[in-house]
C-alpha cells in the first residue's frame, strides 16, 4: 500500500486549510513536507510536528503504514 504526494496534501491542507504546504516525494512511501501555519506560532516544534502528524489520521502508524518517512519542516509564517 502506498499514498501520493496529492493524498498528503489534502488531509494536510484539511486540518490547515489556510496553511502553505509543499508534499514531495514520488515513491509512494517517502516524503517530505513544509507546513506553515499561524497555528504554530504558539506551539514549540515537538507540538507543531505532532498536530502535522495527526492531521496525517494513522497513515505513519507502525511498520506497516501507507507513508515510511516525511521529512518535515513547519513554522509560522513570518
Amino acid at each position: 500500500m502506498s499514498v501520493d504526494a496529492s493524498e498528503i496534501e489534502s488531509l494536510l491542507r484539511a486540518a490547515f486549510p489556510d496553511a502553505e504546504i509543499r508534499v514531495e516525494g514520488d515513491d509512494g512511501r517517502h516524503f517530505s513536507a513544509l507546513v506553515v501555519d499561524e497555528s504554530f506560532r504558539s506551539m514549540n516544534r515537538v507540538q507543531q510536528q505532532r498536530a502535522v502528524y495527526a492531521a496525517l489520521k494513522g497513515r505513519m502508524d507502525g511498520p506497516d503504514s501507507p507513508l515510511h518517512a516525511l521529512a518535515l519542516t513547519t513554522r509560522a509564517p513570518e
